[in-house]
C-alpha cells in the first residue's frame, strides 16, 4: 500500500472537527447505506462485528431519544440530521459460523463465557465505532460523537428485549463551524508513546 493524499489526512484526521452544529442538509438514507457498506470492512478480533446502528432520523425517532440525553446534549442532538446509536449485540457469536468459519468452536467459546463475550463485543464494538466516523468522514459528513446520556434508559427504549447495549452517539451531518469550540491540544508522542 502506498500514502494517500495528504488532503484525505486533513478531512479525516487534521482538520476534521467535533460538530456541535449542523447546516440543515439532509444525510440520505442511501448514504447511510453507502457508510455502513464502508466501515463494515474495517477488522474486529475473530471478524465478530458485535458493533449494531440505529440511525435516528424521524421526528418520532427523536421524540424516544431525547429524554435519555444529557440536558446539554439535548438541542444539538434534536438538530442533527442524524443521530446514531452504537451498540453492541451480546450475542454477536451466534453468526460466528458463517462470519468466522475458520474456527467452528469459536462461537461456542463465547456462549460458554459470559465475561469473554462481553468484554470482546464492548471492546470490537467501540472500534467499530470509529471506523464509522472515519467512514463518515471521507464519505464528506461531519460528526459529533457523545456519551452524554442515559444508557439504561435508552436501552429499555430502544433495546427493550436486552439483546443490545448502548455505547455511544454519534451526531451525523454536514457541520455548521459556528457551533465548534476552539480545537484543543492533543498530547505529544511522548507523552502517550514508547517504542521498546
Amino acid at each position: 500500500m502506498t500514502p494517500i493524499s495528504p488532503d484525505v489526512f486533513d478531512q479525516v484526521f487534521r482538520t476534521a472537527r467535533t460538530f456541535n452544529a449542523f447546516t440543515g442538509k439532509e444525510v440520505s438514507d442511501a448514504l447511510l447505506r453507502e457508510l455502513y457498506a464502508l466501515l463494515r470492512w474495517g477488522p474486529t478480533s475473530m471478524n465478530c462485528q458485535p458493533a449494531r446502528y440505529v440511525f435516528v432520523k424521524s421526528d418520532a425517532a427523536k421524540d424516544r431519544l431525547a429524554p435519555a440525553l444529557s440536558a446539554g446534549n439535548v438541542a444539538k442532538t434534536m438538530a442533527a440530521p442524524v443521530t446514531v446509536i452504537v451498540a453492541t449485540d451480546t450475542r454477536f457469536h451466534e453468526h460466528l459460523p458463517t462470519q468466522f468459519p475458520a474456527n467452528a468452536k469459536a462461537a461456542a467459546l463465547f456462549a460458554g463465557n459470559a465475561a469473554l463475550a462481553e468484554s470482546t463485543a464492548f471492546r470490537n464494538g467501540t472500534l467499530q465505532g470509529a471506523y464509522l466516523i472515519v467512514a463518515a468522514r471521507l464519505l464528506g459528513l461531519d460528526c459529533g460523537p457523545m456519551s452524554g446520556f442515559d444508557a439504561a434508559r435508552l436501552n429499555a427504549e430502544f433495546f427493550p428485549d436486552g439483546r443490545y447495549r448502548a455505547n455511544f452517539l454519534v451526531n451525523l451531518g454536514y457541520g455548521d463551524p459556528h457551533g465548534n469550540y476552539p480545537r484543543g491540544p492533543r498530547l505529544d508522542f511522548d507523552t502517550v508513546a514508547q517504542i521498546l
